[in-house]
């Protein structure tokens, strides 16, 4: 995945929910994210290098009408005309910030499927967070937004979506099903790189609700998900590589938000 703090369109710079019961939301995740002799994340949710990738925030009335869903906030070129965009391909708007001249400053925004997504204008250099710590680098990982996946039964037409709102292009991802074939895709920022995948509901991704995943590594998979269930939450799949460890954990908080944990 590119480098999250990159100003350009389709890149993924952060991610937030608003939760119900946040004092205990905020334990779980403190607890299952700050595993590992060095962990990847602080109690307050910032990263080790104590940069904000993620947020989460207290369900008060006027967020009421948001779903429990991880959001991804998504730089593109003109967010209003992305919001209109996506309202004609069968889309809505939850939230669409304006300034005091009607300049659109930000929205949260539905796709046909229901999956919640944030978008936001390309962040401008000097905004960005320092670079020192942020390398995606595997031998020196650090909190950050490692993928982000949405499966959906028609990811076709969902590919084409975003292609449309976000200004991602896309890559096809050839799958097996037992003796099928078929393509998934790798959405791919301006810079070429796979930013995001959208899949079919089949295969090793049958059962996985249609939201966006933002899979979040941690220092021990392994205590993370012994945690997981300690806390209160459930495990709905786990992912193994070739050498039979696992590598991804698909889980599910106490109030019912999913999310994927993956091997630092």
């Amino acid at each position: 995945m590119s480098d999250p703090f990159v100003p350009q369109v389709g890149a993924v710079f952060s991610a937030d929910i608003a939760v119900p019961e946040h004092e205990r939301e905020v334990r779980f995740y403190a607890r299952v994210l700050g595993t590992g002799e060095r962990p990847l994340w602080r109690e307050d949710l910032m990263n080790s290098h104590g940069l904000p990738i993620i947020g989460l925030g207290a369900l008060s009335p006027e967020h009421a009408h948001l779903p429990l869903q991880w959001m991804p906030h998504i730089q593109v070129a003109d967010v209003a005309a992305s919001v209109q965009r996506a309202v004609q391909l069968g889309g809505s708007a939850l939230m669409h910030a304006q300034d005091d001249d009607g300049r659109s400053q930000w929205a949260v925004l539905l796709d046909p499927n229901g999956a919640a997504f944030g978008i936001i204008p390309v962040v401008g250099a000097e905004h960005m967070p320092p670079a020192d710590g942020t390398s995606t680098d595997a031998a020196t990982p650090v909190g950050r937004i490692a993928w982000l996946d949405l499966t959906v039964a028609d990811a076709a037409a969902t590919q084409d979506f975003y292609r449309q709102v976000v200004g991602w292009s896309v890559e096809d991802v050839q799958m097996e099903d037992g003796d099928a074939r078929y393509a998934d895709y790798n959405m791919l920022g301006a810079d070429g790189n796979p930013t995001a995948g959208i899949c079919h509901a089949r295969g090793v991704n049958a059962g996985l609700p249609p939201v966006w995943m933002i899979y979040l590594p941690v220092g021990d998979l392994a205590e993370s998900v012994r945690r997981v269930e300690a806390e209160g939450g459930r495990v709905l799949k786990t992912m193994r590589g070739d050498d039979g460890q696992a590598e991804v954990a698909v889980i599910q908080d106490p109030v019912g938000t999913c999310l994927a944990l993956a091997r630092a």
